[in-house]
């Protein structure tokens, strides 16, 4: 790596990883959940203790909040616009910045991404890609979703054989990354290739990464920006019917098309959204119903559930954790000033358990009536355009797996993912068991 590199790492992590350090050691409770091992196995005893404090709590370098009504207040505000990380980072490091230059490639949290853009920009890309991306081509591959959950199952029934298999590799990650692939027209044999450059550009979401960390992130979203533009030019020669070569040749209402770094950006976005989501939705509702058991038997007798079991999944153990917005002009979060330029973090994960929103928040309840209101998905207009497919695919998954394998337990401790933002499990140990329902 470069010393050019080395320096943005430094400018862009190395700096908040020491602030990070610095407030956990002096008891700041946002920044313990940054860095402390502990708080990827369990935030929510922290969670806890910021609720103490309302409607906002001083965070390692921002304010925070778990409460639920403050967090969609906030994520709504024309007040508030996104927190990029080169709009937050104090002036030392800005300057840094400026000087030893940005990534090429756009990640997920770098323009024209939608997630890190305002409107007019934000609007106009989601607009286009709402075109194609709609409610009714989420719906047409329910039944495809089915078909690949089939085939990965038997997969995973044949591989078993009276020894562990991992849900996750064989199962969680694989079926929401297949899916994705055939949207945007990739080639599904390059799908093992895809979950490991996804797991390298998810980490950019974090802040404070270690340096080998951000290594690894840099090189895969290099990696996904070059491939991208490669296969940019192949749709362009020979379109598909997937979405992707229609975004391609898309044009908005002013007759312009996505430039090369949108599309890329854009095309990253979706795939990243549309299996990093969905494999922690997988793993996190599949723990839930291991330590449920009556709830799964439940879902066997009654199939009707299953949607607000998703729903209920989502709010009890958020695959997004937090996202955070900027202030875009003074103004004031349940009459706390907040200044211009202030940035307030949104714990999605501590507002799913608001008691004031949710009864007995704690408690894992398939028939939870108010369980859809959760903020797993954020609000406002950067509600997450993939949220339906997320759905669909989960209650699919959950459905097909414990219907196929009715006897299927845990086979030791599963292991959580090394990220903050996103919560998960990168690997479940699991014994199919010799009961198998043929579908």
């Amino acid at each position: 790596m470069s010393a050019r590199v080395m320096a943005r790492w430094a400018a862009s992590h190395g700096l908040m990883r020491l602030a990070l350090n610095r407030g956990a050691r002096q008891g700041n409770l946002d920044a313990r959940l940054m860095v402390d091992p502990a708080y990827l196995a369990d935030p929510f005893p922290y969670y806890e203790q910021l609720r103490e404090t309302y409607p906002l709590s001083k965070g390692g370098l921002a304010w925070a909040s778990v409460h639920h009504d403050v967090c969609t207040e906030v994520l709504r505000s024309d007040d508030f616009g996104v927190a990029r990380p080169d709009l937050i980072l104090p002036p030392p490091a800005r300057a840094v910045l400026k000087v030893v230059g940005t990534r090429t490639s756009a990640g997920p949290i770098d323009p024209p991404s939608m997630l890190a853009v305002d409107p007019p920009d934000h609007t106009r890309y989601r607009k286009l890609v709402s075109r194609v991306f709609t409610a009714k081509a989420v719906a047409a591959l329910r039944e495809r979703t089915a078909i690949v959950a089939d085939d990965l199952l038997d997969q995973l029934a044949s591989g078993d054989h009276g020894e562990p298999v991992d849900l996750v590799a064989g199962y969680a990650s694989l079926l929401p990354v297949t899916v994705i692939s055939e949207i945007l027209g990739v080639p599904v044999s390059m799908r093992e290739q895809f979950l490991h450059w996804g797991d390298g550009a998810a980490a950019s979401l974090d802040l404070g990464l270690s340096w080998s960390r951000f290594q690894r992130s840099e090189a895969d979203l290099d990696a996904l920006h070059e491939w991208f533009l490669g296969h940019f030019a192949r749709l362009r020669a020979n379109p598909g019917e997937d979405i992707l070569s229609q975004l391609v040749a898309l044009v908005d209402d002013d007759g312009g098309r996505l430039s090369e770094p949108e599309l890329s950006a854009t095309a990253l976005l979706l795939l990243g959204a549309g299996f990093e989501t969905t494999v922690n939705l997988i793993g996190n509702g599949v723990a839930a119903l291991f330590a449920h058991p009556e709830q799964r038997a439940e879902l066997a007798e009654d199939p009707s559930l299953w949607p607000n079991a998703v729903e209920e999944v989502l709010r009890f153990d958020s695959p997004v954790q937090r996202t955070a917005r900027r202030a875009k002009r003074d103004t004031e979060v349940h009459g706390v000033p907040v200044q211009a330029g202030n940035v307030v973090v949104t714990m999605l994960g501590g507002a799913n358990r608001d008691p004031q929103k949710f009864d007995h928040p704690d408690r894992f309840d398939i028939h939870r009536a108010n369980a859809r209101e959760h903020v797993a998905f954020s609000s406002g207009i950067h509600y997450c355009l993939g949220a339906a497919l997320a759905k669909m695919e989960g209650e699919v998954a959950l459905r097909r797996l414990f219907e196929r394998f009715p006897q299927l337990t845990p086979a030791g401790p599963a292991h959580r993912r090394p990220t903050r933002v996103l919560r998960g499990y990168d690997a479940m140990p699991v014994l199919t068991n010799a009961r198998v329902v043929a579908h």
